[in-house]
C-alpha cells in the first residue's frame, strides 16, 4: 500500500518516527498521515468519523481491552507490506480537553507495539507509554475516577461495573479494524 500524503497536512515534527501519538481532531490532522491509524477512546465515548482521516491509511480503533490484539494486526501488516510502516495513535480526547483515560489507552498501544519490538517511538508517543508503564496497576481506578468515567456514570450512559469492564487489559483477542487495507 503507498503512504497517500495531503498537502492541507504537512507533516509534523513527528513524521520521522515509526510511532506517533497526537490528541484530538487537530491532532489527527497533524500526524494522520500514516499507513496505519489507531483511534484510541478508553470509554467507547468518541467515535472517529472516517471522513474526517486525513489518510487513505487504515484505520483501527483500540481501548484497554484490545491494545495488545491491535498491535499484534500492526505488527501482521508490516510483516505482509514487507517494510516499516508508520503508525499514527490519536486519542480521541483532545481539543482543549485532557483525557487521562484515553493517554492511557494511547501509552497501553505503544507498550504493546513495543514488545513485539515496533519501537522507534516520537517522545510524544514515549511519554504516553510510561504514564501508562507507571500506572497500569491504577488503570482499572483511573478510569472510574476520570473526570469522562465520572461524567458517564452520573448522566447514566456507564454504569461504574462497566467502566471497569472497559479497563480490563487485553480482554479482546481481535482488533477493530475500521478501515482494512486496500486490495
Amino acid at each position: 500500500m503507498t503512504r497517500v500524503t495531503n498537502p492541507a497536512f504537512p507533516p509534523s515534527g513527528q513524521a520521522r518516527y515509526q510511532v506517533r501519538f497526537d490528541v484530538g481532531s487537530g491532532g489527527l490532522a497533524r500526524i494522520g498521515d500514516a499507513d496505519v491509524i489507531v483511534w484510541v477512546d478508553a470509554l467507547g465515548a468518541s467515535p472517529i468519523d472516517l471522513d474526517t482521516v486525513p489518510s487513505a491509511g487504515v484505520v483501527l480503533a483500540a481501548d484497554l481491552r484490545s491494545r495488545a490484539a491491535t498491535a499484534r494486526w500492526i505488527l501482521d501488516h508490516q510483516v505482509a507490506s514487507g517494510r516499516r510502516i508508520s503508525i499514527s495513535i490519536v486519542s480521541s480526547s483532545g481539543d482543549g480537553v485532557f483525557g487521562s483515560a484515553d493517554v492511557l489507552v494511547a501509552g497501553a498501544v505503544v507498550d504493546s507495539l513495543a514488545t513485539l519490538g515496533i519501537d522507534f517511538t516520537s517522545p510524544e508517543a514515549a511519554v504516553a507509554c510510561a504514564a501508562f508503564s507507571g500506572l497500569t496497576g491504577a488503570v482499572g481506578h483511573l478510569l472510574t475516577a476520570s473526570v469522562l468515567g465520572q461524567q458517564l456514570v452520573a448522566d447514566g450512559s456507564m454504569t461504574v461495573e462497566a467502566v471497569r469492564e472497559r479497563a480490563v487489559l487485553d480482554a479482546d483477542v481481535d482488533p477493530v479494524v475500521l478501515r482494512a487495507p486496500a486490495a
